[in-house]
């Protein structure tokens, strides 16, 4: 592998999972453009070795200026689950940005792409673990369309335009994470509950390995065309991630449990009633189904072939969240 500095351009580098590349990037001596949909989204990457971009993945003629002069793209932009936004919002990032990144990234003359993908694209998994060979099983637009963005980078990698892999992140979690920060305050405000047993397997992936395994991606030119889950050490049932959480907090662990089926005709209806009037709605069918659909991947492919591994155990990684959240004042 070459060790020689490069630039690169990260689309979605206001994220979380972008950032996070943005600065190991950084740290390792490359150049970074960093493109996000605002200027302004981008004021914590100031650095001198980053060139910061506004343009949307929908915009080719961002695109294009964007890409020229890059030896490679990590593609991490995509529209995630919002509500209130129409099917066709989706495609329009999920399905064509991708495109547009793919033919931006060809007409440049880029050599090679990374393309962020999502586990979700297999939907329930019926048999845990899961690998890169299981059947896709998206449930909600959102997979649906990420899945068909998917095939498009695939496409373009196995056809010879454009050298590159997928990668799959399991549940993404970290130091500034804002999604999950709601578990760990609800846990430490003793507020938190389960709908059915608790025992649907989560699995988690700290977004300090997940840009580390990018990088690897990338680097490993010889692989092109394949797909790579990259997850944590293990599954583990959501009752016991949620008891690592609350003996690290000091606190008792969770242990109400609601039943599943009242659960999701709520969330339903509150989606049937909100979104509609615009509307967000107080409980989501998607956040119910969390509880009820296990989630549990092999990932031997992207340690024999990456030569990726978690840094840190699962206790560890929830340990540097909450000081993280401490000194946020997030819990």
């Amino acid at each position: 592998m070459d060790n020689t500095p490069k630039r690169y351009l990260v689309t979605g580098a206001a994220g979380f999972v972008g950032s996070e590349i943005v600065r190991q990037l950084l740290a390792r001596g490359d150049q970074v453009r960093a493109l996000a949909r605002r200027q302004e989204q981008l004021v914590d990457l100031d650095h001198p070795a980053v060139e910061i971009v506004g343009g949307d993945i929908r915009d080719r003629a961002a695109l294009d200026r964007a890409m020229a002069g890059v030896d490679g793209v990590f593609h991490i932009a995509a529209l995630f689950r919002q509500a209130n936004q129409p099917d066709q919002a989706y495609r329009d990032t999920n399905v064509q940005g991708v495109q547009n990144v793919i033919d931006a990234a060809v007409a440049a003359g880029v050599p090679r792409m990374i393309h962020c993908s999502t586990v979700g694209v297999l939907g329930h998994v019926e048999h845990p673990p899961a690998t890169e060979s299981s059947p896709p099983n998206p449930g909600d637009i959102y997979q649906r369309t990420k899945l068909e963005g998917e095939h498009l980078a695939l496409e373009a990698f196995r056809s010879g335009r454009l050298s590159g892999v997928v990668i799959r992140p399991g549940m993404i979690y970290g130091p500034g994470d804002t999604r999950t920060r709601k578990i760990f305050r609800m846990i430490a405000h003793r507020r938190f509950f389960y709908v059915g047993r608790g025992d649907k397997l989560v699995h988690f992936i700290d977004v300090r390995d997940l840009a580390r395994a990018f990088m690897l991606a990338m680097d490993h030119t010889e692989r092109n065309g394949d797909i790579y889950i990259i997850a944590g050490n293990n599954a583990l049932p959501l009752r016991e991630f949620a008891t690592i959480i609350a003996e690290t907090l000091g606190v008792p662990p969770p242990w109400i449990k609601l039943p599943v089926k009242p659960m999701q005709w709520l969330g339903s209806l509150c989606e049937a009633i909100c979104i509609p009037l615009r509307i967000s709605p107080p409980i989501y069918r998607r956040r119910v189904d969390f509880y009820t659909k296990d989630r549990s991947f092999d990932t031997s492919k992207a340690q024999a072939e990456l030569g990726f591994a978690p840094a840190q155990s699962l206790p560890d990684e929830i340990r540097d969240i909450i000081a993280d959240y401490r000194q946020r004042g997030w819990l």
